[in-house]
């Protein structure tokens, strides 16, 4: 790329990330005898030409309205018989799985046994008897949360 090109690249896109200050003043290219490139405010020394540089409009950021869904008289209403069917469904659901989830970790708890559950045939190699330890601690760990997220849930439930 020609040695001139990249300074103009560089003095339009200086002006054009100023704004209206830079747009509104005078911008000149001054080419010396050597033919270095410079831009200036002002255009005194020989070689300099105006540059006319369009002025760039940055508007203003309005973030968006929030609808308001309580004032809106088009927002779909549910009466109160619906909404105590569906969060009894909810709490049902979420009692069965509660219920699945506290038998799982039961029978992990009980597979782990306390940090050393019985070897297995397969596991003549002693590594893999030590990664299927960490398995287990690893899903008791995973299944107690999963527990106390559903317990959340279901204290959110009316």
């Amino acid at each position: 790329m020609n040695r001139t090109v990249v300074p103009l690249v560089f003095a339009v896109a200086l002006a054009a990330l100023v704004g209206r200050a830079a747009a509104q003043s005078e911008v000149y290219k001054c080419v010396d005898e050597h033919g270095s490139v410079t831009f200036a405010n002002t255009g005194s020394t020989k070689g300099c030409t105006k540059l006319n540089v369009d002025p760039v409009v940055i508007p203003k950021y309005q973030a968006p309205k929030a609808a308001n869904t309580s004032t809106n008289p088009n927002f779909p209403k549910v009466d109160s018989s619906t909404q105590k069917a569906r969060d009894n469904d909810r709490r049902r659901i979420l009692e069965d799985e509660l219920r699945d989830k506290q038998a799982r970790l039961a029978d992990l708890k009980r597979e782990y046994n306390n940090g050393e559950p019985e070897r297995r045939g397969e596991e003549r190699n002693y590594q893999r008897y030590l990664d299927r330890v960490e398995r287990l601690k690893a899903d008791i760990a995973r299944t107690e949360g999963d527990v106390a997220s559903i317990r959340t849930e279901l204290d959110k439930v009316q």
